[in-house]
């Protein structure tokens, strides 16, 4: 909210006053003194502290991604489980996620964004609580199904909230914090993993994120859509039975209010909100809400590309490679695979800050083709050393040779992935889908993702036995694939608001 000072007792007093988003200062005229580059930091200060505090969700998200590469020795041994078992376990947080997927995007419409995090930390907590206590297989999958429904609500609602709150100039940057939080969770995982015992890994991961969701403000888009749907003529209708006209017109200047406020706050107290409102809700009022998705929308081009950028992201086999990372560097020949593991991580995370930075000035689409791009690449170049190497003798050099190439092939698989592939699919998610039908299109997309990356968790392990050169076969086809996909199918949404990009699929 913007203010506006009263002193009548001839103290600098502030109150609330919604709409005009100026500072009067009566009086005196220090805030005219203001810096520009202040007054752009200041108007970032809310959206960026909502940001941080909804990335402690991906953290966790990574984490689980990141805990079953180094604790497999510990778990098979404590517990006696055979590869397909420990397989099944990495796999199982995929299963429980596309449950939550489905889930998601209901729970995010009806109960809010804000809402929905908190419960998603819930089974989070409960699932590793169970992992951390196990004394079989029956109650190490159980907890994984609990904690993988957390992650699938999260993976679908931080985006989008993200997107949703974020100023279009920072939309991009913001949004790649998601996957950037991913990231630091895996190496959370990777280098607490080299000196924790496994239970107690499980433990550490607990409290993130249960309270500090309490903290953040509604996204002001969702506050508008529900207001919208309530008091749309259907809505009115069923609570004139109930409420007075008196009371339905407070109640509506109050969730008005609410959605306002939320805005103001976001985009600092000095900004002229009003243009925004106005184009928010006029793109809400435009929109009609619909229940259902046919099969024949699915074939649009929003939701092909979304669909397709989300499948693309798993297919290439990064959760493979991330999960079992320690069984493939020993495969090269490795034999400190755990503290290659860590180095993976370390380079992931700075490759996905560097996104961070880029997407906002290099644009979606350029990225996209970039990452896949270097993930073609180096992943051709893993294969093949994984086919030479089974013709060279472990003792030679050149065997040492080709394990510092595998290692060399598969960190530039990892930096491509983070620079575009990893976050750009999230962010694109966010922004394409219009907000009427986001909560059932993004369940459909987000469910996609996760059914691929079961596939590729539960089928990593056991290719690798097969044929590690075959293995990143497969996956240099997927990548080379996604290039093609990439610069013919997905839009440029840089430096455009929410509502333009709606508009331009009209």
């Amino acid at each position: 909210m913007s203010f506006r000072d009263e002193s009548d007792d001839g103290r600098d007093l502030r109150k609330p006053f919604l709409h005009t988003g100026s500072w009067y200062r009566m009086g005196s005229r220090q805030s005219s003194l203001m810096g520009s580059s202040q007054v752009i930091r200041d108007r970032s200060v809310s959206v960026v502290a909502c940001v941080l505090i909804v990335a402690l969700g991906p953290i966790q998200f990574g984490f689980t991604s990141g805990y079953s590469s180094p604790t497999q020795s510990a778990i098979t041994k404590d517990l006696g489980l055979t590869v397909s078992e420990y397989s099944l376990f990495g796999s199982l947080s995929n299963v429980g996620a596309m449950v939550g997927a489905i889930a998601s995007g209901q729970i995010a419409e009806y109960i809010g964004r804000k809402g929905s995090l908190m419960i998603a930390s819930i089974p989070n907590i409960i699932g590793w609580l169970i992992i951390s206590f196990a004394r079989d297989y029956s109650f190490l999958y159980m907890g994984r199904l609990l904690e993988g429904f957390g992650v699938g609500i999260i993976s679908y609602t931080v985006p989008v909230y993200i997107a949703e709150i974020a100023p279009q100039n920072l939309r991009g940057s913001l949004g790649s914090v998601n996957q950037l939080s991913v990231t630091i969770g895996i190496l959370l995982a990777y280098l607490l993993g080299l000196f924790v015992n496994w239970r107690i890994l499980a433990i550490l991961v607990c409290p993130w994120g249960l309270w500090s969701n309490s903290f953040i403000f509604e996204s002001p888009r969702w506050l508008v859509s529900s207001m919208w749907y309530i008091f749309s003529i259907g809505g009115v209708n069923i609570l004139k039975q109930f409420l007075s006209d008196y009371f339905l017109k407070q109640a509506k200047m109050g969730m008005t209010e609410d959605f306002e406020t939320s805005l103001q706050v976001l985009r600092g107290f000095d900004t002229d909100i009003t243009l925004e409102v106005n184009e928010i809700k006029r793109a809400v009022a435009s929109s009609s809400r619909r229940t259902t998705i046919r099969f024949a929308d699915l074939k649009q081009r929003r939701y092909c590309v979304v669909i397709g950028l989300l499948i693309l992201q798993q297919l290439c086999g990064i959760n493979g490679v991330l999960f079992y990372s320690s069984t493939i560097f020993e495969s090269a020949g490795v034999s400190s695979s755990d503290l290659a593991t860590c180095f993976v991580g370390l380079i992931q995370v700075i490759a996905t800050g560097i996104a961070t930075w880029l997407l906002d000035k290099a644009g979606r689409r350029l990225l996209l083709i970039i990452s896949s791009s270097v993930m073609t690449v180096s992943l051709l170049i893993v294969a093949v050393l994984f086919y030479v190497k089974d013709f060279i003798s472990k003792d030679s050099g050149f065997y040492s040779i080709l394990s510092i190439l595998a290692i060399v092939g598969v960190v530039a698989m990892v930096i491509g992935f983070s620079l575009g592939l990893g976050p750009v699919p999230w962010v694109i998610m966010s922004e394409i889908l219009p907000i009427n039908i986001k909560s059932l299109a993004g369940s459909v997309a987000t469910l996609s993702n996760w059914l691929c990356s079961w596939v590729i968790t539960m089928t990593a392990n056991l290719l690798l036995t097969w044929s590690s050169g075959g293995t990143f076969t497969i996956y240099t086809i997927v990548c080379a694939v996604t290039i093609v996909f990439s610069a013919i199918w997905v839009p440029e949404t840089k430096g455009r608001t929410l509502e333009e990009i709606q508009f331009s699929f009209r």
